[in-house]
């Protein structure tokens, strides 16, 4: 059996992601879509506004085969370390092609612009190196390097989908038996568009409507839709045990938090006495050089404790957690499961508890957003739907 492979978030599950996956499943040709699914923290700093067990019942519902899970030391992260994680584990699945959105104005290579960086990642380090502006992003950084050594990729601000995609390209690259890119243009509504139209809307517009108690039903599933109305999670939820964890934290303490740069800490400990909402402590600590999104995934590293060497020490032990599949899906893992690059799991125990110790943590936190989240990992099994 064939495989393409999506890497998603589902922060919910709308009518654009089964677009995308049922154009995966038409332009790869392959017999089983596979999603890697962010767990109960994203890419863009936030708890997930569903806990990962709905979104991967929606995902099967709509499109998807088989739904792993990108565990929160690659989901909670920067582009370039999101992607890594997601075509780390791709590739471990034995996945054929990747398919991935992308906003792009212009047709683009991505497999040629990932076969450049791979062979001249010197020039490109040196590039970067001579940029000595300290008031620049990364991001800005990377991209007035490759407008210098690569001309024909042209960037703007409002592409999230194609940066992301372009660090797909890279990471697919680097490995012997590169996936196939399936790019695929975005249809209806932009990223961040706030506007529920009939079809299709972002999953931006989506949360804010449902936040005003708007209707939804003509850019969902029914299955979003239903565990929406269960319950949505924002960064509201764990204000005060993110107050308390700062205020309760010495600075070194805080120092010790993962991405904790420059004196932030100092920063958070000034500004937390003023702020009365989450919204409010973000808007006061944000600056031109650490943005929203930078800030939000500091302050959920905070929330979580999630220390430097914990981090690096999660990197070096991959795992692949199946979350849920369908008839298709099921008979892949059957006859392609001895071929899995990493260690494959569809029951917590307290094994794998004391191996994983990160996730576990994390999903327990995310839990006590509201009562209404179940259990996330003990005594929870694999998703099964009948294929449509």
């Amino acid at each position: 059996m064939r495989a393409c492979g999506i890497i998603v978030e589902y922060n919910p599950f709308h009518n654009g992601h089964k677009y995308h996956a049922e154009s995966a499943r038409k332009q790869s040709g392959a017999d089983v879509v596979i999603a890697v699914m962010s767990g109960n923290f994203l890419q863009r700093g936030e708890p997930a506004v569903i806990d990962k067990w709905a979104r991967a019942k929606e995902a099967l519902q709509n499109g998807v085969d088989l739904v792993i899970e990108l565990p929160v030391h690659w989901s909670l992260q920067s582009a370039d370390y999101f992607a890594r994680g997601g075509i780390l584990l791709l590739q471990a699945l034995q996945c054929d092609s990747y398919c991935f959105g992308t906003d792009a104005s212009d047709a683009f290579d991505y497999q040629a612009f990932g076969d450049f960086v791979t062979n001249n990642q010197r020039v490109i380090n040196q590039t970067f190196q001579q940029l000595d502006d300290p008031a620049m992003t990364y991001a800005q950084k990377m991209t007035e390097v490759f407008r210098q050594v690569y001309p024909k990729l042209i960037l703007q601000e409002d592409q999230p989908n194609h940066v992301l995609a372009l660090s797909y390209a890279q990471e697919n690259a680097k490995f012997s038996r590169p996936m196939r890119a399936i790019p695929v243009k975005r249809v209806g509504a932009e990223y961040h568009s706030t506007t529920i139209n009939e079809g299709i809307a972002s999953a931006t517009a989506i949360r804010r409507a449902v936040a005003r108690g708007e209707r939804i039903e003509s850019v969902v599933p029914m299955q979003t839709k239903k565990d929406l109305e269960n319950y949505q999670i924002t960064w509201e939820n764990y204000w005060p045990l993110l107050k308390y964890r700062i205020l309760s934290s010495t600075v070194e303490e805080l120092q010790e938090i993962y991405q904790m740069v420059e004196g932030l800490e100092y920063r958070l400990k000034q500004l937390i006495h003023e702020a009365e909402s989450f919204t409010e402590f973000v808007d006061s600590v944000k600056t031109k050089r650490y943005t929203q999104t930078r800030i939000q995934r500091l302050l959920s590293y905070v929330l979580l404790n999630i220390k430097t060497a914990e981090i690096e020490a999660a990197w070096q032990k991959n795992f692949l957690h199946v979350l849920g599949f369908n008839e298709k899906g099921q008979q892949y893992l059957k006859e392609k499961k001895p071929d899995f690059q990493l260690p494959w799991i569809s029951k917590i125990g307290k094994t794998e508890e004391q191996m994983y110790p990160l996730a576990i943590r994390t999903d327990k936190l995310y839990q006590m957003g509201n009562s209404r989240i179940e259990e996330q990992n003990f005594g929870k099994i694999p998703i099964r739907i009948k294929s449509m």
